[in-house]
């Protein structure tokens, strides 16, 4: 899928770690969440409500998941999975353009 339809869109971004990551909010009928994002490079550590899926658009990143000691290697056109009330960690080695998806 290209693109998203029948979305309302939060105006107000999230900006995190002094600007390097910020997204937008979309809000579909459904009730379901989706942030669209982009993560300049640097390490960043994230804590997670909800379940999440980390779609990666474009770019590469580490990522340390929970209960793991080995970071993932993940390029644009991959994705992974988050747990509810959970922490990850990405280290970003170029910008970063991806969705992520609230499970409830």
């Amino acid at each position: 899928m290209t693109e998203f339809n029948n979305v309302s869109i939060v105006k107000k971004a999230n900006v995190y770690f002094g600007g390097n990551v910020s997204s937008r909010t979309l809000k579909f009928a459904d009730g379901s969440i989706k942030t669209l994002g982009f993560m300049l490079p640097g390490e960043y550590t994230f804590n997670t409500g909800a379940k999440e899926i980390m779609e990666i658009l474009g770019g590469d990143l580490d990522v340390l998941l929970p209960g793991s000691t080995d970071w993932q290697a993940i390029t644009g056109g991959e994705s992974f999975d988050v747990p509810a009330n959970a922490q990850f960690t990405v280290k970003i080695k170029n910008p970063v353009d991806y969705i992520c998806s609230f499970l409830q």
